[in-house]
């Protein structure tokens, strides 16, 4: 058993891979998270299940894939049935609290139909993703002339902002998410020419610093074992930061966007459709990019320092010595990259994240500061986590597998040979624009160390990547007939994941194993002409018996 008593488990939402310096950036330094990859393993190859918060986070958090779990998009609730992190982990003895983030939606009419009560304890724990609630902030409080997008996001910060006396119906909006100008005028985040405004709040007060402070009331205040997920909301949009951070960087640290007019002209067409969206050609615009990468460098950095915080908390206190830390994010950011803004689709600019693991345990010491190119996936936390905790993952129902044998030097790489990301688009404007069927709004992506392969339903012909020799993904070669062998490896890959048994979640495979020979031992005696052709003690129950003449009946 790993030598960890706890669980830092820290994501940060649409945080890019390459946008920390131990990962490449020239100018975005981050000591703090740097020094965490010198204490523990840097993944270079983490990839998530779907680009897009919630399907993402659904996956990391059941240790499922999207096509397993069913929760494809933003907004569709996780289905009543399905077991969690937390559940997993209560069950090994240990607990599991969230501080922040989970884009959880409530499977509601399944827990009518089960009487769960969203009251109880265990109708509490469906509603919020399995996780014990210490404080859930999924951060956004966008409104709109239909009312709020979320009418339950920032409503602890939105109180403590208002308790430290900033004054507002929406004090989230208006002050950690919008700049000032001289006049008084709100100066709105969610348009992007405000992205080099300073957010209009005492950089204390801002939403990391916020949500570190929280994690750390935390664990102040908990006994291990336990799980504590710290879940930011930055550095996702609305992009805008308070100072001194949104003066740190400015469009001289902009890095030229990674694509090419040939990729534009000759895309595909599920991709074109992508590249065609407001938000695409908008980052498309280099004016965009000059105004909100420096913001979104500076929400990094200032993610950066609070890590720094959060590591002297975990040494002076002691708890550096036994809480194992994880660092990731839910998916990455396009910033103009392939003509694109957000996030959804598959290139490794959204679906490869970062990931840094520290384990205290001595198994780990001879891996620290070490990278590792494993095929590595988000459902492989749970079953981690699991094994941190004492016990055995349940293999039937966890998709991933653990990565202690990769922390302690065991293996060095994982048992898989490719990684899997699907998208369900149906219910976006995209879908809408082109009067796309439901059925058919759906892609997947397939990807080893030398291909990428996507598919999309609705008959269109695959893209192809060559990762080796073109590792920014700018040359698609989907159509090439000379890599027809490739396409069909890759989709026998993508067929062998689908062929998989996912849903048999309530027997394990030793029951399973056992099952094949219990019945017999039951009565059931299939195929046996005469007692004496087979076990005489599995018939013992039907020989030597006597019974009344009962043909015509009982007298």
């Amino acid at each position: 058993m790993a030598k960890a008593k706890n669980i830092l488990f820290i994501m940060f939402d649409q945080l890019r891979w390459d946008y920390l310096s131990c990962y490449g950036h020239p100018h975005l330094h981050t000591p703090n998270i740097d020094r965490l990859a010198g204490m523990g393993v840097r993944f270079t190859r983490a990839y998530i299940q779907s680009p897009i918060c919630g399907s993402s986070r659904m996956s990391t958090y059941t240790g499922r894939y999207v096509h397993s779990h069913g929760a494809s998009w933003n907004g569709i609730p996780l289905k009543v049935g399905e077991r969690t992190m937390g559940d997993h982990l209560r069950d090994a003895g240990m607990d599991c609290y969230l501080v922040g983030k989970t884009h959880m939606r409530a499977d509601e009419e399944g827990m009518a139909r089960l009487g769960l009560a969203p009251d109880s304890i265990i109708g509490a724990r469906v509603s919020e993703c399995g996780f014990d609630v210490f404080e859930r902030d999924d951060g956004m409080l966008p409104e709109g002339p239909d009312g709020f997008y979320d009418p339950d996001g920032a409503k602890e910060y939105n109180k403590f902002l208002r308790a430290k006396g900033y004054h507002s119906d929406n004090p989230w909006h208006d002050f950690a998410n919008s700049g000032l100008d001289d006049d008084g005028n709100v100066l709105s985040g969610w348009f992007l020419k405000h992205a080099p405004e300073p957010a209009n709040i005492a950089e204390e007060d801002s939403e990391t610093p916020y949500l570190t402070g929280r994690g750390i009331d935390f664990m102040a205040g908990h006994n291990g074992p336990w799980c504590c997920h710290l879940s930011y909301i930055k550095p996702h949009w609305p992009y805008i930061v308070p100072e001194p951070y949104a003066s740190m960087y400015g469009p001289e640290h902009v890095l030229p966007p990674v694509r090419s007019e040939a990729e534009r002209q000759n895309a595909h067409p599920v991709f074109r459709m992508f590249m065609d969206t407001k938000v695409g050609e908008c980052f498309s615009r280099q004016d965009v990019r000059d105004a909100v990468i420096p913001a979104y460098m500076g929400l990094i950095k200032q993610a950066d320092d609070q890590m720094g915080r959060l590591l002297r908390w975990l040494e002076e206190t002691g708890r550096i010595a036994d809480t194992m830390i994880v660092l990731t994010s839910d998916h990455g950011d396009f910033l103009g990259d392939h003509w694109m803004g957000e996030k959804t689709f598959f290139h490794d600019t959204s679906t490869r994240v970062p990931l840094i693991i520290y384990d205290p345990s001595p198994q780990a010491d001879a891996t620290r500061g070490t990278t590792c190119d494993a095929l590595v996936e988000c459902i492989d936390f749970a079953p981690t986590f699991v094994e941190v905790a004492g016990g055995k993952p349940p293999g039937h129902i966890l998709e991933g597998e653990s990565l202690l044998p990769l922390l302690h030097g065991q293996r060095s790489d994982t048992l898989r040979d490719f990684v899997i990301c699907e998208y369900d688009f149906s219910a976006t404007p995209v879908a809408h624009l082109h009067d796309i069927a439901v059925r058919d709004a759906v892609m997947f992506m397939v990807a080893d160390k030398r291909w990428k392969l996507m598919h999309f339903e609705g008959g269109h012909r695959p893209m192809l990547f060559d990762l080796q020799n073109d590792p920014q993904e700018l040359s698609d070669l989907g159509d090439s007939a000379d890599h027809a062998p490739i396409i069909a490896e890759m989709y026998d890959k993508l067929f062998r994941w689908t062929r998989r048994q996912s849903q048999r979640t309530t027997r394990s495979e030793e029951q399973l194993i056992e099952m094949r020979t219990k019945s017999r031992k039951r009565g059931v005696i299939l195929g046996v002409y005469d007692e004496n052709d087979t076990d005489l003690d599995l018939t013992v129950k039907y020989r030597g018996r006597k019974a009344p003449n009962m043909k015509a009946g009982p007298k």
